[in-house]
């Protein structure tokens, strides 16, 4: 069964457009990874330094193999400069309702 993956971070104000970047140039990576149906970036209306990234995995282990491969290439560290807080991350099974 796959897992929906909310990954929230609060950016700092003046890093906002860093991430949008990254993620311009970056996430093909993460939709080619093994494993990753989908991911779609969105961005609070009201705090636009509020951003929630929807993922949907095979398996909550590719998920976590994918973001072992992001923490040996730099990237986490990287974005974790642009945040204020550590990030959410949260797993959800489908209900099946």
């Amino acid at each position: 069964m796959s897992v929906t993956v909310f990954l929230e971070l609060n950016l700092k104000p003046e890093n906002v457009n860093d991430l949008t970047s990254f993620m311009r140039d970056e996430l093909h990576y993460t939709r080619g990874f093994d494993g990753c149906n989908s991911i779609s970036v969105q961005t609070n209306q009201d705090d636009p330094s509020n951003v929630v990234l929807v993922e949907n995995w095979d398996a909550k282990e590719q998920f976590e193999r994918y973001l072992g491969w992001r923490t040996e290439r730099g990237d986490v560290e990287k974005m974790g400069a642009w945040l204020t807080g550590p990030p959410s991350i949260r797993y959800f099974d489908n209900a099946g309702v």
